[in-house]
């Protein structure tokens, strides 16, 4: 083994010393939050006589009913400091409000032809005024890039 780890033995001893104090400060917080609990609930003010600069802690406090503190909280979330959006958040704002995306255009998109429109664009019948006329039995060479319609 290096020097640099600790031996297996070395270290265990040293860990089995080290658990007494850890199970000790684990009890004292254990003691602090039931201490905490049994304290009564704080005196708390009226929820209409609250503004935005009232102290909202005391609603914060374990004993106090969840419907007390869900009135309280919706009493300072109320005030446009926090209900007004913040302009320059990218996601506070509505965008479903915008304009859609015209019919031509979107006939135009690639992706939009194979998951939107059911019906396949139809074809010109009419050949090229170039192409030459096919003769009975004579068959037509396959064209690199080109689909059979």
């Amino acid at each position: 083994m290096g020097d640099e780890k600790e031996a297996f033995l070395s270290r265990w001893s040293r860990l089995k010393r080290e658990a007494p104090e850890k199970a000790l400060e684990h009890k004292q917080a254990l003691e602090e939050k039931k201490a905490a609990e049994a304290q009564p609930a704080p005196a708390l003010p009226a929820v209409e006589s609250l503004t935005p600069q009232s102290e909202f802690a005391g609603f914060m406090h374990p004993k106090v009913e969840d419907k007390l503190r869900r009135v309280a909280l919706k009493k300072l979330f109320s005030d446009p400091h926090f209900s007004t959006p913040d302009p320059f958040e990218p996601f506070s704002g509505d965008w479903t409000t915008g304009e859609t995306i015209a019919p031509e255009l979107l006939a135009q998109l690639n992706q939009a032809r194979t998951l939107i429109f059911t019906e396949p664009e139809k074809m010109p019948d009419a050949q090229p005024a170039d192409a030459e006329p096919q003769q009975e039995g004579e068959s037509k060479q396959d064209e690199p890039r080109r689909q059979d319609a």
